[in-house]
């Protein structure tokens, strides 16, 4: 049990927990768009958002939730629970969508914002609505703020290969990955999208590797050491590039000369996703910020304390129930949008919009926590423990 009264899972690594609900509040504030709390969050300070930091570390959670399966009991029983988690992935997703596709209709219907029918990609669904509905179930036609989870879907249905081959050859898997995102944005490989044209958002062959480089993270964890090993060189240089990010972003002079060189770079030939910052491709700006924050995070020893405070057990409840988390907040975000545009807002409706949607997001993530408490003291079982995030080695299984 933590400060709280809610259970805490022996041996859990709060730290992860902690992130992962402060990208979901993140997440949140961002699709309320046009907030003056949006300022504050971390998209604003470097090359990465929310998004990212949220699937890296959705990777760490599947190295440590599926290693044991995968490699003790073999491929097919891992896929078996981790395609049933795909699975549970997908009707959230397909369900949040006809609820946000249904706000957006009353919205228009009833007030009058006809905003919401305009935006989000929701417009095809009375453009064009046999191909949406061709389109809708297949995850081909996806709503804007609606487009992660396909991407995780995805991510999961490969996930047992992926640690199968971490276990025998983690050098080819990590090399492959590597490889695999810098041909996707070579020749601008993508799934397509249907009815409309062009591809995923989040482009699962792109975005793969963030997640393949946490899901060894969450591997290295299981087995109590590190991926990558603590080395003072590599954290300054870490370190110096998230400081170049932000400056880059906060300082317009730096910004735009930045931006030039970037461009002489490209007129020399290289590839556009390793001189630009677009999200879909996961360029390579974007991808070494998130790699350069999870690394120097994980050798802050001061963290494991902070996770451990009784004011962050509220983001370390909300990242433990993450899914139904996000999705309330996707659907709250909606219906947020909508009370904004048809009332215009202030920053105290702003304000209280994100409030009570961030109140809502806490108290389902408490009830979710305490039906899994509750179902745990029905049939206990031992629970292995995980160490915090490589930083204090424990045996291997």
């Amino acid at each position: 049990m933590n400060g709280t009264g809610l259970l805490t899972p022996p041996g859990r690594d709060l730290r992860l927990d902690v992130f992962r609900g402060l990208c979901l509040v993140m997440i949140f504030i961002n699709h309320v768009p046009g907030t003056a709390w949006e300022y504050l969050t971390n998209r604003n300070f470097g090359f990465s958002d929310a998004a990212e930091g949220f699937v890296i570390m959705s990777g760490i959670a599947a190295g440590l939730a599926y290693r044991r399966v995968v490699l003790r009991d073999g491929i097919f029983a891992g896929a078996l629970k981790t395609w049933r988690r795909a699975f549970t992935l997908y009707w959230v997703h397909i369900t949040t969508t006809l609820i946000a596709l249904a706000i957006s209709a009353a919205a228009a219907r009833f007030f009058g914002v006809t905003e919401m029918i305009e935006t989000n990609n929701v417009g095809m669904f009375y453009e064009d609505l046999t191909g949406v509905l061709i389109g809708l179930p297949l995850m081909a036609h996806q709503m804007g703020y609606f487009n992660i989870l396909p991407l995780y879907c995805v991510l999961l249905l490969a996930t047992p290969g992926l640690i199968a081959l971490a276990g025998r050859a983690p050098g080819l898997l990590l090399g492959g990955s590597v490889a695999l995102w810098f041909a996707t944005g070579l020749f601008r490989l993508n799934i397509p999208n249907y009815p409309t044209e062009g591809g995923w958002f989040f482009n699962p062959f792109a975005w793969q590797l963030i997640f393949v480089v946490g899901l060894m993270t969450g591997l290295a964890m299981k087995e109590g050491r590190r991926f990558v090993p603590v080395n003072g060189r590599l954290l300054w240089l870490a370190g110096g590039y998230l400081v170049l990010s932000l400056v880059w972003v906060k300082v317009p002079p730096v910004m735009q000369a930045g931006r030039e060189a970037l461009h002489a770079l490209y007129d020399l030939g290289l590839p556009f996703h390793v001189v630009s910052f677009d999200k879909t491709f996961l360029a390579l700006p974007r991808m070494l910020h998130v790699l350069a924050l999870l690394y120097v995070l994980s050798c802050l020893p001061q963290l494991v304390g902070m996770a451990r405070a009784r004011w962050t057990a509220p983001l370390a409840l909300m990242g433990r129930q993450a899914l139904p988390v996000f999705a309330l907040g996707s659907v709250l975000s909606i219906l947020g949008q909508a009370v904004e545009k048809g009332t215009g807002a202030g920053f105290l409706l702003e304000t209280a919009i994100l409030a009570v949607g961030l109140g809502l997001q806490y108290l389902f993530a408490r009830a979710f926590d305490w039906r899994a408490g509750r179902e745990t003291r029905r049939t206990p079982a031992p629970q292995p423990a995980a160490p915090p995030l490589g930083l204090v080695a424990t045996p291997a299984e």
